[in-house]
């Protein structure tokens, strides 16, 4: 017999998406700083947040995200926490 999953699969792979797109918003956002700023240190945390989309991108097209490896999740957890620390003197140093 064929279970039916209904449409959580679905939910959940256009809610990956979503923050994919998300994070691609902010990694651009955060590389028109970056050019603003003269390039130099202000590129990292706009490539950790572009490889974080990249990644969730990735994560998201699998089917079944228990299988996923908890390294995965955390190297997204490391990645997200990189670019938010690197990110805040930007935003809030003139």
């Amino acid at each position: 017999m064929k279970r039916d999953s209904g449409l959580q699969p679905e939910r959940t792979n256009l809610a990956w998406n979503r923050t994919a797109l998300a994070s691609a918003a902010c990694a651009l956002l955060l590389l028109h700083v970056a050019a603003r700023r003269g390039w130099g240190l202000a590129t990292v945390p706009a490539v950790c947040t572009a490889v974080v989309a990249v990644t969730l991108v990735v994560l998201g097209r699998h089917r079944h995200l228990s299988t996923t490896g908890p390294r995965v999740l955390l190297l997204v957890a490391v990645l997200v926490t990189v670019a938010c620390v690197s990110a805040f003197p930007l935003v809030t140093l003139p």
